[in-house]
């Protein structure tokens, strides 16, 4: 078994071009062992210090700035906070992507060749219209919380907010018995 590895031999190993190692060096992410005239060698604990960061860089998405400040913390109480802040993070981003999925798909499922007849779009387009002309902040959210349906499927909260407003216009409030007629 080796125990120096060339700078080549190690950004070929770990998928990285050598200007890329030479910046996670710069970035002290890893540190070279030894230098033999101008070629950087990394030994096994140098290489595990690579793979902890691409552990964190690669697999746990963060930033080269973020991997830094995890992998160079001394502490398990600083690391665990540097973490669950990017866990927390993450998962506010994982919602607002959940959500873009959830309206691509509505308009997917939309057949109205006007955006503003379709029930859910236009009363959306409205708010929003309404909001910027009234200086008030924009809150509604596309879906209205009992029309979210399966968000991951096209069409479906479409589908049942269009009956929503079907069922509305033929004056039966929604939630009641079929076949019966409330008044607003």
């Amino acid at each position: 078994m080796k125990d120096l590895y060339s700078i080549s031999e190690v950004a070929d190993a770990f998928g990285l071009t050598v200007p890329a190692l030479r910046f996670y060096e710069e970035r002290g992410l890893v540190r070279h062992s030894v230098r033999r005239g101008r070629v950087r060698y990394y030994t096994r604990e140098d290489l595990a210090r690579l793979a902890y960061a691409q552990l964190w860089h690669d697999d746990g998405m963060l930033t080269l700035a973020e991997t830094s400040a995890i992998v160079d913390s001394e502490k398990v109480e600083d690391r665990l906070g540097l973490i669950a802040a990017q866990r927390d993070a993450m998962r506010r981003r994982i919602e607002k992507l959940d959500r873009a999925v959830a309206v691509l798909n509505h308009m997917l499922g939309c057949r109205t060749d006007d955006a503003l007849a379709c029930p859910m779009t236009g009363d959306y387009i409205r708010g929003r219209v309404e909001a910027a002309l009234s200086g008030t902040p924009h809150i509604t959210d596309f879906f209205p919380p009992d029309e979210r349906g399966d968000l991951n499927k096209p069409g479906e909260p479409h589908e049942r907010a269009g009956r929503a407003a079907r069922v509305e216009r033929a004056g039966r409030v929604p939630g009641s018995p079929p076949g019966r007629i409330d008044s607003p």
